[in-house]
């Protein structure tokens, strides 16, 4: 399958995909295996930070979930977590799980969409919130919630050449999940340039192939 054409991962892009969205179908809309415990009602955020020159190379704002989480524990996901009685909506949700987690302000990011729900193994409901985030905001990182945080090309994310697809027996029956392994170049405060692994997979992976196949899909006529 193509890649989305970079003109159509610029942000006035972006947002006049969400203003007419195509007719599509997600991919992954339930997780092969889903455990017996009662669904919850949850969103994420997916911070797609406008880098470069005139907003031309935006990336995707992820994060690494504390070892001692007891859910998806050092996985590579999107800031988010369960729906507050509180919360407006699953864009409020979104919003203030990604400041608790990793101190991004709401006045940075302006969301754009959303993405349909997306049910994991852990039976999360889970709705995927797009937002442009200005690239001057500063992070501050909940240590009892995440680990690290990184930022991966958005041209990366929508070229299906960097998406692997897993089938594997469990139970009796066939799991299929797919990833996205993502080399990141980082220097330490020696000057050394360091090659970082990340394992993108599960759930996060699982949006992001919906978010490709929404952005690949063909416009509605």
């Amino acid at each position: 399958m193509p890649a989305v054409p970079t003109a159509f991962l610029q942000p006035e892009a972006l947002k006049a995909r969400f203003e007419q969205p195509p007719v599509w179908q997600p991919e992954v809309v339930r997780e092969s295996f889903t455990s017996e415990r009662p669904p919850a009602q949850a969103a994420v955020l997916v911070p797609i930070v406008m880098r470069g020159p005139h907003t031309s190379s935006p990336t995707v704002l992820l994060t690494r979930r504390a070892a001692h989480m007891k859910t998806h524990s050092g996985q590579i996901a999107f800031p988010g977590g369960k729906v507050d009685p509180e919360d407006a909506n699953m864009q409020a949700t979104a919003l203030r799980e990604a400041e608790e987690e990793v101190g991004l302000s709401a006045r940075h990011v302006e969301v754009i969409g959303e993405l349909p729900v997306y049910i994991t193994g852990t039976s999360f409901w889970v709705t995927p919130v797009i937002g442009l985030v200005s690239p001057d905001f500063e992070l501050r990182l909940n240590a009892d919630e995440v680990a690290d945080v990184f930022e991966v090309p958005l041209s990366f994310l929508m070229n299906p050449a960097n998406h692997r697809r897993h089938a594997f027996e469990w139970q009796g029956s066939q799991r299929h999940w797919f990833s996205m392994p993502y080399e990141e170049r980082r220097t330490a405060p020696n000057g050394e340039v360091q090659a970082v692994e990340h394992f993108i997979w599960g759930a996060t992976a699982g949006m992001l192939r919906n978010f490709y196949r929404f952005l690949a899909a063909n416009p509605s006529t």
